[in-house]
């Protein structure tokens, strides 16, 4: 059994696209022509790669395997033209950024303006996801995690540490009062993340649980499955939520309250595998984030 790789190429482009359709568009081929080539791999390998019907393609459990393979492929071929066009001075090429989605869309991509103006030859995506995506399987170049990596393999920067306050809208205060101790949150109404909460939050819902008994928690007024529902809802009045810095920085209509309270904190780092080692693309934007994480705790 041999593998034709223009063939797997094209099994690659259809298997991500979902269609053959949208794979020909990808590729400037035709359906038919893109069918008949994936018809062919199926037909060299012995072996049924997708299940078709009326509403797309659904890759088979070898197909899912060839797939995985296929895309490391990609991505290796990917790297490889990059370095080689990074011989010159200037970084280039793609780099697929993974985070989480409340990070990513308020701390990052506030300022990653500057970067894109800095760097125009790299091609920048940014994949938000708050499952954490695979570097060793290829699923993302470098990733900025809310926690230390639990693979030592791969290489690590600390960014800064994030720190969670109590908020609630100015109207939420007015009509509610600014509560005083950890005693007169019993008496407000609070938001906290729905269940069950990431790992990488930590004790996001320690509102729930602050001064009371430990079998008697606070029964919360709304849970929502995302930092950034949170703070929307604590912004129209809703109650008081525990946030992280990095998503109320720039919010002027929220008020921190009970300052004085110890808070839970998190780690924040910029990850990436040894193969990208001495990639430009990938140093370049390191250095980037360090700068702009210098002094921003706060």
């Amino acid at each position: 059994m041999s593998i034709d790789w223009d063939r797997l190429r094209i099994f690659h482009v259809v298997a991500e696209a979902g269609s053959f359709t949208h794979a020909g568009e990808r590729l400037g081929m035709s359906q038919s022509a893109v069918s008949r080539q994936v018809s062919s791999l199926e037909e060299g390998l012995g072996l049924k790669l997708f299940i078709r019907h009326a509403r797309g393609l659904v890759m088979t459990e070898v197909g899912e395997q060839l797939f995985k393979t296929a895309h490391r492929m990609a991505w290796e071929l990917q790297s490889v033209e990059a370095q080689m066009s990074e011989t010159r001075d200037q970084p280039t090429g793609p780099l697929l950024v993974t985070t989480t989605v409340g990070f990513g869309s308020t701390w990052l991509t506030s300022r990653i303006d500057e970067f894109l103006e800095r760097y125009p030859t790299i091609q920048l995506e940014i994949k938000l996801n708050d499952s954490e995506l695979d570097l060793a399987m290829r699923e993302a170049d470098v990733a900025i995690r809310l926690h230390r990596p639990n693979q030592s393999e791969l290489i690590q920067r600390k960014l800064f540490t994030v720190h969670f306050h109590f908020y609630a809208s100015s109207a939420y205060l007015e009509q509610h009062g600014i509560p005083k101790s950890v005693d007169d949150i019993d008496n407000h109404k609070i938001i906290t993340f729905g269940n069950p909460s990431p790992a990488y939050l930590g004790d996001v819902n320690y509102l729930e649980t602050i001064g009371r008994p430990e079998n008697n928690p606070r029964i919360p007024a709304l849970r929502v499955n995302a930092i950034y529902g949170m703070m929307q809802a604590c912004r129209e009045g809703i109650g008081i939520a525990m946030l992280p810095d990095y998503i109320t920085e720039d919010e002027s209509s929220l008020v921190r309250i009970l300052d004085t309270v110890e808070m839970p904190e998190f780690e924040t780092y910029f990850v990436y595998p040894p193969a990208l080692k001495n990639s430009k693309r990938v140093g370049v934007f390191r250095d980037f984030l360090v700068s702009k994480a210098r002094g921003w705790e706060f």
